[in-house]
């Protein structure tokens, strides 16, 4: 079952795509352009079509997603963890 993508392997996040993700579910993640999967564990709940870390980021780097830049990293993100408003910015402003 999948319950994330990514759209390159090269994005920093993914999209959840179930609901239901609790803390320490094991996902599979389905990386679109090289077809392939991925799989670790959840690090929180997180709602279906809010974006995952698949990879660690740290405060300042750029956040991609489907291969476009959508903003920075405002505090640590570790993989499997909930990227959403509360550690990431646009750019914007």
């Amino acid at each position: 079952m999948i319950h994330f993508v990514v759209h390159d392997e090269g994005d920093s996040v993914g999209v959840v795509v179930v609901e239901g993700v609790k803390a320490g579910d094991e996902l599979t993640g389905w990386i679109m352009d090289q077809d392939k999967e991925i799989s670790f564990k959840a690090a929180g709940d997180i709602p279906i079509g809010h974006k995952l870390a698949i990879k660690p980021v740290k405060a300042g780097d750029t956040v991609i997603k489907y291969g476009v830049d959508i903003g920075r990293v405002v505090s640590d993100i570790g993989m499997g963890e909930h990227a959403h408003v509360h550690n990431i910015k646009t750019k914007r402003w």
